[in-house]
């Protein structure tokens, strides 16, 4: 059996080297996309700015008493890190319905980290485990089912804390 992985293992290895070779000799590259390059991905889907899926756009919600609400509150966590707490108003987390057709008051949030985007958050609490030192400002932002922000006038349905990671 040991014998057999190992011949798998170094052809493997001398298949993969010779495929990358003969790519290389007729002009094949194995680039991926530049995130930043608005040609190759929508410029900011991963910064707060645009509030964001690179596909979609905001999702105007009408200010009221109905509209939807978020609030957050970062505490730290005994072990390792800490522990984000969302509460919304308003608006019901929907991961069954995510990346199909909006409806209104349900969707997702999106989490930034220093204005970068972490991750797609489906429920009211996520631990964050290794975040960068010194002052770290957490923002977490609504979404519709299909990553649209929701949006009331200018401003996206968020929430900012500044932590101080040690």
């Amino acid at each position: 059996m040991s014998r057999s992985l190992a011949l798998f293992a170094i052809g493997l290895t001398f298949g993969c080297g010779i495929g990358f070779v003969v790519a290389a000799g007729n002009g094949i590259t194995f680039t991926g996309h530049d995130h930043g390059d608005p040609a190759q991905h929508g410029g900011a889907e991963h910064q707060m700015e645009s509030a964001g899926h690179a596909h979609s756009q905001p999702l105007m919600i009408t200010p009221g008493s109905t509209a939807p609400k978020i609030a957050i509150d970062v505490h730290k966590d005994p072990m390792s890190g800490w522990n984000l707490q969302v509460t919304t108003e308003n608006f019901l987390f929907s991961p069954e319905h995510v990346s199909t057709a909006d409806r209104p008051g349900e969707g997702h949030a999106h989490v930034y980290i220093n204005g970068s985007k972490l991750t797609r958050l489906y429920g009211n609490w996520l631990h964050l485990g290794d975040l960068p030192k010194g002052s770290v400002e957490i923002t977490v932002g609504l979404n519709a089912n299909s990553h649209s922000p929701l949006m009331i006038g200018t401003d996206p349905i968020a929430d900012s804390v500044i932590i101080d990671n040690p």
